[in-house]
């Protein structure tokens, strides 16, 4: 059975693993140095404490004052006094008085402070000696101290720290697992609470850490993100249930009108029921034009700087050409009002917002275009009883309702000032009624460069 790789398995796993592991390569690091230079301390020292030995010696040599056998001194083991032809004169008791320790050619090295390893059996000792020199005259003082000592520290401290190594290892990897979980759990607590949120008609919201944060400002993000989601599929919801109430109303007349002329056919008139029937497939028809519609302004935007540059002033002029009826419909034009903007798109808002105007005016329409800074304004404004200020922005909505005043029995759709908004802000401008009865489009002139924003 394979072992799982370390990004199969938990984020609480990999950190504690990771974590130990640099931890561990530390601590063998440091315990391996602590080793060696605690080996090469002790033994520094001891060579020390042997050339103390062997100048003393040399002392007592150059004085003429040398006993014999030489004594020992405090860590010594064997001492050799050899002349100036490598050959021995004096040693101390047990010491070897016919053959030097170590050979003609590391005695100079030893006169000039080196030292080399002896083995114990070279001395008829148990443990390995370090031999250290120093000069007497011509001659060579050679000094053998034992290392067993040093070297059962440092054996003692090697097993300590063998030991001691993996059990700090171990606490550091238990403690470095609940830290973790600890600092982890409120990323589960907003697992679990996502994981609760979903199947609900209604969302929840996320829990939020008491802790000041980089997870509580995540957990708070969050939650601003469902609240969207949530205002989101309100709207969505209501949009779906007001289409399908829109879609049906027509439905509904037309089969009101084919049932009562089956029903009487020989009183029936089928020219008049031709009539209404037409007249709700094209209501029908709008409803669905207007749908389609907005839908392709919320799938793609197109980017402003890839748009025509288009006169609003000819738009508006077109526009007003064709418009008549009941209400006079005027039109007045100052500066240069060039925008980026497909000519249909601006067509569909200007036609939009002065059908809105000609159907709730009381005699007279007035649309007016001109430059204020680095934007192009539109103005359309009639003389009908105004949009009341609390609903001034909800009127922009999709099927939005207002009272009896502004009623659309008189053919609209409800979608027509939703088209205005989406179109207009998918184009980087923004509509809103400034006054009661004036429709207000702010457009970035041509020579501006904008990103278009998104409605959410």
């Amino acid at each position: 059975m394979s072992m799982p790789r370390l990004r199969d398995v938990g984020l609480r796993v990999r950190i504690t693993a990771i974590a130990t592991g640099v931890v561990a390569a530390g601590l063998v690091v440091m315990a391996v140095a602590l080793v060696a230079a605690m080996d090469q301390s002790l033994l520094k020292g001891l060579e020390d404490s042997g050339r103390e030995r062997a100048r003393d010696v040399a002392t007592l040599v150059e004085e003429d004052r040398l006993p014999d056998p030489v004594p020992l001194g405090v860590g010594t083991a064997v001492v050799q006094v050899l002349d100036g032809q490598g050959r021995v004169s004096a040693a101390s008791l047990g010491g070897d008085r016919v053959v030097p320790l170590v050979a003609p050619r590391d005695v100079a090295y030893l006169r000039h402070g080196g030292s080399v390893e002896l083995a114990a059996s070279r001395v008829g000792l148990s443990s390995d000696m370090r031999l250290v020199g120093a000069p007497a005259g011509s001659g060579t003082v050679l000094v053998a101290v034992s290392a067993a000592e040093a070297r059962s520290s440092v054996r003692l401290v090697t097993v300590s720290l063998v030991v001691l190594v993996p059990l700090l290892l171990v606490a550091f990897a238990l403690l470095c697992w609940f830290v973790v979980g600890s600092a982890l759990r409120p990323v589960e607590d907003l697992r679990a609470g996502a994981e609760a949120l979903t199947g609900g008609t209604r969302m929840g919201r996320l829990p939020v850490p008491a802790g000041r944060d980089e997870v509580q400002r995540l957990a708070m993000t969050l939650n601003r993100m469902i609240d969207r989601l949530e205002q989101a599929s309100l709207r969505q919801r209501a949009f779906v249930a007001d289409a399908a109430h829109e879609l049906r109303s027509p439905l509904a007349s037309m089969r009101t009108q084919v049932e009562v002329t089956r029903a009487h056919p020989s009183s029936a008139d089928w020219d008049e029921t031709a009539e209404g029937v037409l007249e709700d497939v094209g209501r029908l028809t709008r409803l669905v034009d207007d749908l389609l519609l907005l839908a392709r302004v919320d799938a793609a935007p197109a980017a402003s700087t890839t748009r025509p540059v288009t006169d609003v002033a000819a738009v508006v002029a077109a526009v007003v050409g064709t418009t008549g009826g009941r209400v006079r419909v005027g039109c007045s034009v100052d500066g240069d009002t060039r925008v980026r903007a497909e000519p249909d798109a601006l067509r569909r808002v200007v036609q939009n917002l002065v059908d809105n105007a000609v159907r709730h005016a009381t005699s007279a329409v007035d649309v007016r275009a001109g430059r204020d800074g680095g934007s192009v304004v539109l103005e359309v404004t009639d003389d009908g009883p105004g949009v009341p200020e609390e609903d001034r922005e909800r009127v922009f909505e999709r099927f939005a309702r207002l009272d009896d005043a502004r009623s659309r029995d008189a053919g609209g759709t409800g979608l027509g000032l939703a088209i205005v908004r989406d179109l207009v802000t998918a184009g980087g401008g923004s509509v809103a009624f400034e006054a009661a009865s004036t429709a207000v489009v702010r457009l970035p002139a041509a020579d501006v460069l904008v990103h278009p924003s998104v409605d959410a």
